[in-house]
């Protein structure tokens, strides 16, 4: 097999949209205005390494079915540096502004973690070096702390302090790694910070354990003069039966309980969300109402299946209410559009990789594009406005207020309010007029 997996795909032009050809954009034009800002700025996307280069294509009832040349038998650190050329061959003809990564996705794990530094040490400075003479750089790093058999009981709340202890030497190691290529956030993701039984735990031992956990990332943070956020994304369930990072609201608790609200943000994901039994667009909105919004994992779940499907988003009915709560709140910062999807395992073909890219990034500028009409309109502002216009000049929550003033108030004044239309299926009618 060629080395060279992606040679016959050319860079992927914006062709507008009267394009058929797949390998085109229709929508995503990276230097188009939007909001005041190039698209490329404003969703500023990023390919996942672990989904789109490490994934086999296996499931729980069938093994791999891809069969990519850096997935061949053979040296694995060869293997890895193969990867590494493939994945950023792709970044290039994709026009991919970031990419996001584990550890274990760039490079083997070495006999003892010593081996393993030097391993990852060796496969960093190649991708420093991607870097440096590429278009593409780091939205954040993360370590995978839920893959390998020692963390099958948690990494941070494991019951064992030294698997505690690995899991803090490998966070410092990422930590290095993505300050020393230039990351423009952390992430802290528990995939097993939880219990598939309460019957083998103690929950105030493995939270209090997680919550010093996390003080220490933050010190190494500033140690080392990271200048970017450290993010934690929320998940209820799958791989543990209950997550401690179950939803935003969850991990706000969290972060106030261990004084680290100041210091932490939320990469929150679509699938994630809804697997809480959330929208995307609530867990958006409760980040930026207590301050906490960090970056997006971009992806869509599957409605008749209850796990994490991470499918690539395709709708832009789905995205539009999220991205007029980003970008009415001054979009992404530092953080970006992740797309932590995976290709069906029946899509076997390089082109398949690049499809998906295609139209998840052409539904994003889509989205955007639909949000900006709908901020500039200012219709649905006006509404929400009005809605809560009282607001404005009532005492009702002032500090000096109290339940008896208000009482007396009540009857005194003989205030009896009557009910107003929440004005639901306006509302919808108007959403969908911004999707034209």
């Amino acid at each position: 097999m060629d080395n060279k997996y992606f040679d016959n795909i050319p860079k992927i032009e914006f062709k507008g949209i009267q394009s058929v050809d797949p390998l085109s954009f229709n929508y995503y034009d990276a230097s188009k205005i939007v909001l005041g800002k190039s698209m490329e700025e404003n969703l500023r996307i990023a390919s996942c390494y672990w989904h789109s280069f490490s994934w086999p294509g296996g499931d729980p009832f069938g093994g791999p079915t891809f069969e990519r040349p850096w997935m061949q038998k053979g040296d694995a650190i060869e293997m890895a540096k193969l990867k590494l050329e493939n994945a950023f061959d792709f970044f290039e003809k994709l026009g991919q502004p970031y990419f996001c990564f584990h550890d274990a996705d760039i490079a083997p794990e070495g006999s003892n973690f010593a081996e393993t530094e030097t391993i990852q040490k060796t496969i960093v400075d190649a991708i420093q070096k991607k870097i440096e003479d590429g278009n593409t750089k780091l939205l954040w790093g993360t370590a995978n702390m839920f893959s390998h058999r020692r963390y099958m009981g948690g990494a941070a709340t494991n019951p064992d302090p030294d698997v505690f202890k690995y899991a803090a030497a490998q966070v410092k190691m990422c930590m290095d790694n993505t300050k020393q290529l230039g990351g423009q956030n952390y992430v802290l993701w528990g995939g097993r910070e939880g219990y598939e039984t309460i019957l083998n735990t103690n929950m105030k031992q493995e939270l209090d354990q997680l919550g010093r956990f996390m003080q220490m990332a933050v010190e190494h943070k500033h140690k080392i003069g990271f200048q970017g956020p450290l993010l934690i994304e929320p998940k209820p369930h799958e791989p543990t039966k209950h997550q401690y990072d179950f939803d935003a609201a969850a991990v706000y608790a969290f972060l106030q309980k261990h004084n680290l609200e100041k210091e932490i943000k939320l990469n929150i994901e679509v699938n994630h969300a809804t697997l809480a039994l959330h929208s995307f667009e609530h867990e958006i909105a409760y980040a930026f109402a207590n301050d906490i919004f960090g970056s997006l994992d971009i992806n869509r779940g599957d409605p008749l299946i209850g796990w994490d499907t991470d499918q690539f988003p395709n709708s832009v009915q789905e995205l539009l209410m999220p991205f007029y709560y980003i970008y009415k709140n001054g979009g992404l910062g530092s953080g970006g559009l992740n797309l932590d999807a995976k290709i069906r395992r029946q899509s076997v073909d390089p082109e398949d990789l690049f499809y998906a890219h295609i139209g998840a990034m052409d539904t994003c500028a889509k989205a955007l594009l639909a949000a900006e009409k709908m901020i500039n309109d200012g219709e649905y502002d006006k509404f929400i406005k009005e809605r809560y216009g009282k607001w404005a000049s009532s005492d009702a929550i002032a500090e000096n207020q109290s339940l008896e003033a208000i009482h007396a108030e009540v009857i005194n004044k003989d205030i009896n309010p009557q009910p107003k239309s929440g004005r639901q299926e306006f509302l919808e009618n108007l959403v969908n007029r911004y999707l034209d």
